[in-house]
This record gives structure tokens, C-alpha cells and sequence, in this order.
């Protein structure tokens, strides 16, 4: 799929100022020499030449010398030391409104050249991501999916039509990538290259936008997983007639979770502690290619501090703590308490494996 330029609504005024100071004293410095000159020259003129010049007309001479219009000389310039004077204001001047214009040019344009820059090299780095993730809206839900995305080592494409509010985030996350505009343009989804993406989170305000994400991503790419949010439980059956996968409501889920701080503590607990620990623990699964060979567990490399083996899902039937003569097929779905370590461990146990003549 060939890239498309996504279309950014503003440039954000705090990437600009980030380069002003510079660009300021390059232009105080400029204009400081510039009224040195001008001050010495109409000196000289003054003071230098015979018959001495009024002020009026030594003032006129340095101007037209130093932007070197010469509508006429206003001072006599007859001997070799005036003329030489004379001669140094012009290169003196015209050097310095040279770098003084400059400078005016880099302050209009350094902010508009340093956001096309950044915004070529984030084009670049999108084109490059596979199976990733695109979390359309970075609200706070879509903020709270991009933790835990970061956490667990995923790569992703935020999307949001508020720029200031993704470029904020840029010093939470120093490697976010992000698209500004709106999540239901299909251009803007195509240039989070939707079609080599994972899944996409459809997680903005407004379930309605929501709605459209959805149909659109399922257009480009039929074969994606959506989740999407739900404000109002009344709309749950449109976004999964939409073709969302999964919808979730905060408030539905905020309440379940309060009942569950109250009648089983300890397992809230339990949960709660193991997202804040430090090794980043979480119940992940990892689909089995469809390339595997039957194999039962047992003869594959899994066991590692990294992860715990808890359930293998097969089909529509689960088997809880597999015995190591358990068989794994492809398309099986591994259940495994994990670090992102452990789960790339898990990944890579399940590749097939190829031999030094390149068969598998």
C-alpha cells in the first residue's frame, strides 16, 4: 500500500518556541551592530569629510550607503581615506541587514521547517512498525491503553485531533507516534498503515465517532481486531453490528470493579499488585502460527521465571494447568502469567525451527 501524508491541523506553538530564544538573540545581536554602524558612520560623515557635513546629511549618507541604494551623495567624498571610509560602511551594512533579514526569515520559518523534519522522520518510523497498534483517540482512556501498551513492550499509532494534546504527551512517551486528524478518515488510518496493524482502539469520547471508527477500519482491513468504547450501554449492539470485537463501557467496568474491591479484596488486591510490580507482570496470551507442528508440551522450551503456564484455549474449550503431555495445535491460544520478557520467550518457543539448509 503506497504511504499517504497525513493532513496536521496546526502547528504547535510550543515546538516553535522551543527554537526562539536562539533565533532572538541572532536578531538583537544583528540589530545592535546594525545601529553601531549606523551611529559610527554618521559620525565619520560628520566629522571626516570637508566641508564638514550637517547632521541631516551625514545621517542620509550612511542609510543610502549602507542599504547601497546611492540616490546621491549628500557629503563630498574626494580622497582616498573618505572613499575607503565610505567603502567599509557599505560591506559593513550590507553584511549585517543581510544577517539581520536572515534572521527575520528563520523566525517565521524555523517552526514550519522543524515540524515538516519531524513530521518526515514519525512518517518514516510509522512506515516501519508491523503488527502494531492504533489507538484512535488519546483522551484519558486512550492515554491509560498507551501505559499499558508502553508497559508491555507493543508498538503503536495514537491518533487525535487535538495535536497539542498528542505533542504534550510526546515527554511522557519519547517514542510516541501519532497522527492528528480525525480517526475516521480512511487516508489517516491508511497512513497508520491499518493494514499491517494488530488491532485498533476505538476509544474516543463520542460513541458515535466511535461508530464510524470502527466501519471504517473494518472497510480497510476485514480481518482486524477492534475495541471499542461504549459511553451510553444503549449503543453496545450498534458498535458490535459496526463490527467491533469488543465493547467496553468505563462506567459498566468502573462499577464492577468497585463490587469487586468490596466482596473480594484480596484478588483486587492480587491484580493491583501485580500491575505495579516492577518485573511488569501481566495474563497474556500468545496464539500458536499456523505454521507449528503438533507437539505436546513437554518437548518445547517452556520454562522460564519469566512466565507462569496457566490454561491453553482450543476453540471453544479451555484446559486449565496443561500436564506436559498435553498436545498443542496450530491456531491454539497459550494463556501465560508474563513479563514482555517471558511472553517474546513464549513467541519464540513456538516459532518453526529451521536447520542450517533452510528447511524447516
Amino acid at each position: 500500500m503506497e504511504p499517504r501524508i497525513n493532513r496536521f491541523e496546526h502547528i504547535n506553538p510550543r515546538t516553535r518556541n522551543n527554537q526562539l530564544p536562539r533565533i532572538l538573540v541572532r536578531i538583537y545581536i544583528s540589530l545592535a551592530v546594525l545601529l553601531f554602524l549606523i551611529a559610527t558612520a554618521t559620525l565619520g560623515f560628520r566629522y571626516l569629510t570637508e566641508p564638514n557635513a550637517s547632521w541631516s546629511d551625514s545621517f542620509y549618507m550612511t542609510l543610502i550607503t549602507i542599504t547601497t541604494v546611492g540616490y546621491g551623495e549628500m557629503v563630498r567624498i574626494d580622497s582616498f581615506g573618505e572613499r575607503l571610509f565610505a567603502g567599509f560602511v557599505a560591506l559593513g551594512g550590507f553584511g549585517t541587514l543581510t544577517f539581520l533579514f536572515t534572521s527575520f526569515s528563520v523566525f517565521f520559518l524555523e517552526g514550519d521547517l522543524d515540524y515538516t523534519l519531524r513530521r518526515r522522520r514519525m512518517e518514516k518510523q510509522i512506515r516501519k512498525l508491523h503488527n502494531h497498534f492504533i489507538i484512535c483517540g488519546f483522551g484519558r482512556v486512550g492515554r491509560n491503553v498507551a501505559h499499558e501498551l508502553v508497559q508491555t513492550n507493543r508498538h503503536f499509532v495514537a491518533i487525535d485531533p487535538d495535536e497539542a494534546r498528542l505533542e504534550e504527551n510526546q515527554e511522557k512517551y519519547s517514542s510516541l507516534l501519532y497522527l492528528a486528524g480525525d480517526a475516521s478518515d480512511d487516508d489517516l488510518l491508511e497512513s497508520a498503515y491499518i493494514a499491517d496493524a494488530r488491532g485498533v482502539f476505538a476509544v474516543t469520547g463520542d460513541d458515535s465517532r466511535n461508530l464510524m471508527i470502527t466501519l471504517t477500519a473494518k472497510q480497510l482491513n476485514p480481518h482486524i481486531r477492534v475495541v471499542a468504547r461504549c459511553n451510553e450501554v444503549r449503543n453496545v449492539e450498534k458498535l458490535k453490528k459496526a463490527g467491533a470485537d469488543t465493547v467496553v463501557s468505563p462506567d459498566f467496568t468502573g462499577g464492577m470493579r468497585i463490587a469487586s474491591a468490596m466482596i473480594r479484596p484480596q484478588v483486587v488486591s492480587f491484580l493491583d499488585e501485580m500491575l505495579r510490580s516492577e518485573h511488569k507482570l501481566r495474563v497474556e496470551e500468545v496464539v500458536i502460527p499456523n505454521e507449528f507442528e503438533a507437539t505436546a508440551l513437554k518437548n518445547l522450551a517452556l520454562e522460564s521465571p519469566n512466565f507462569i503456564m496457566l490454561a491453553v484455549r482450543t476453540g471453544d474449550d479451555w484446559t486449565f494447568n496443561p500436564t506436559p503431555d498435553f498436545v498443542l495445535l496450530p491456531g491454539n491460544t497459550l494463556i501465560a502469567m508474563a513479563s514482555p520478557q517471558g511472553r517474546q520467550e513464549i513467541e519464540a518457543a513456538l516459532l518453526p525451527v529451521i536447520d542450517d539448509e533452510g528447511t524447516e
